[in-house]
């Protein structure tokens, strides 16, 4: 067991090392020149689009673009956004927080390529379901089938990971650990809602994440909003911290920027899953009349994920000086950054969202991994025994130790990554296409109201 952990551990690192890195990052920086800086001219009007149901009405698709949305957030916003900016912080200084907020920043145009080559790509199931994602556009628009199946043997086996035993295994630890609650507890009480949910398919998973992830990601939001404007005259000092070691690393053990650079970007790239391939299968199922419309929505993701979520949860700990402290666990940094400044609540606090963001990962988790396995094995029982095995394994997840879990995910979600990118890069053409088509129509659309008219629907 030793020797499987050991070599894991390994090839996790070689996977995620500084190529997969910068690929990710250059991906970003690459789409976002030729794309005109998308994330900063049309952020307006994405933000507007997240709210308005005026072009999903009659579109093709399965869920509103804002459920789409809330799927995807659902998955991303997890474990990552608490432990994971604790561990960038704790691992490589504040000044790693500079480096996640710009990988954010790039990772914005990232998603909505993701995005657009989804909704491009999506076919029609059997069932008259939409399905979408990496998979579809590596097989239809580069052409290379095979890249699709590696994207797919990839990502429904990291669901069980990423997605699932290790986020019920956090909740389970957190329940016994806050609240006393026995982990065989915890994992019932998951198995139950997540069976329920999953089962009925994407509109259940839909409809639950619009309701539920708004909710979290708000409660989570005034938590950190309370502790700044309580502590107002620590925020200058904080945000000097974050830009100035983010160029010298001072802060960093042994001083080092590589390991700010690495560690900020990676959380980053780790919490926003842009350009791992797996929010573009939750925008495939998007009602929608054009593929730039839902990227546009799915693009905001980023921003809500890394821009404003970790960003609590970073400069939270930077603010309480507890990133110092090399005898706290990286796991407890954010409770104990919250406890100091919110007392015996803080701890309370930072569990019940770990308990709600790990919750919604395994939901939107459980879409992904089906979906994947729907790719490989088309037939109807074949996606209904991966969604029993899947819930099955929550249980598995709060009660066993799953190191090996963890490792092999990480291993997993790297490898999917490979495949997602290399679309990116070879569809980028198409990309561009579809944006200046959308942009297009946005223009029509304006003329049009002026004129107090509607203008026709495209559903190309």
């Amino acid at each position: 067991m030793d020797v499987i952990t050991g070599f894991l551990d390994k090839a996790s690192g070689f996977i995620w090392g500084p190529p997969l890195l910068v690929l990710l990052v250059g991906t970003g920086i690459f789409l976002t020149v030729r794309l005109g800086f998308i994330q900063v001219r049309l952020l307006p009007y994405s933000l507007k689009q997240v709210f308005s149901r005026k072009h999903d009405k009659k579109a093709d698709g399965d869920i509103s673009q804002f459920q789409a949305l809330m799927t995807a957030m659902a998955a991303t916003v997890g474990v990552g956004n608490i432990v994971g900016v604790a561990t960038a912080v704790y691992m490589g200084g504040p000044g790693a927080i500079f480096w996640m907020w710009l990988a954010g920043f790039f990772g914005m145009a990232t998603k909505y390529g993701e995005a657009i080559l989804a909704v491009k790509y999506r076919v029609k199931d059997s069932k008259g379901q939409m399905a979408g994602g990496p998979m579809y556009y590596l097989e239809h628009g580069l052409k290379k089938k095979w890249l699709g199946v590696a994207f797919a043997a990839f990502g429904a086996l990291a669901a069980f990971g990423i997605g699932n035993g290790t986020q019920s295994k956090a909740v389970a630890d957190v329940m016994n650990n806050t609240f006393n609650v026995p982990h065989w507890i915890t994992g019932v009480a998951l198995f139950a809602f997540a069976g329920l949910v999953i089962l009925g398919g994407i509109k259940s998973i839909g409809r639950v994440t619009a309701f539920f992830v708004p909710i979290m990601a708000l409660f989570y939001f005034i938590a950190g909003a309370i502790v700044m404007v309580m502590n107002f005259d620590l925020i200058p000092g904080a945000f000097g911290l974050i830009f100035s070691d983010a160029f010298t690393g001072q802060a960093a053990a042994g001083g080092a920027i590589g390991a700010v650079i690495r560690f900020g970007v990676a959380r980053g790239l780790f919490s926003n899953e842009a350009g791992l391939g797996s929010a573009p299968i939750a925008a495939a199922a998007a009602k929608t009349d054009m593929p730039g419309r839902q990227a546009l929505v799915s693009m905001t993701q980023v921003l809500f994920d890394t821009l404003v979520i970790c960003s609590i949860t970073g400069i939270t700990i930077v603010m309480s000086g507890q990133w110092k402290d090399k005898t706290i666990d990286a796991g407890a940094l954010t409770a104990q950054a919250f406890g100091e400044f919110l007392g015996g609540a803080g701890p309370i606090i930072v569990a019940i969202g770990i308990v709600f963001f790990a919750s919604s990962t395994i939901l939107g988790w459980g879409y992904y991994g089906e979906k994947c396995f729907q790719y490989l094995f088309p037939k109807h029982g074949a996606v209904l025994g991966y969604r029993i095995a899947f819930v099955l394994f929550i249980m598995v997840g709060a009660v066993a130790s799953l190191d090996i879990v963890w490792l092999l995910a990480d291993v997993l979600n790297g490898l999917m990554a490979i495949p997602n990118l290399i679309g990116l890069l070879g569809l980028s053409g198409v990309i561009i296409m579809e944006t200046k088509r959308f942009q297009a129509k946005i223009a029509e659309e304006k003329e049009a109201a002026k004129l107090g008219k509607t203008a026709p629907v495209d559903n190309k």
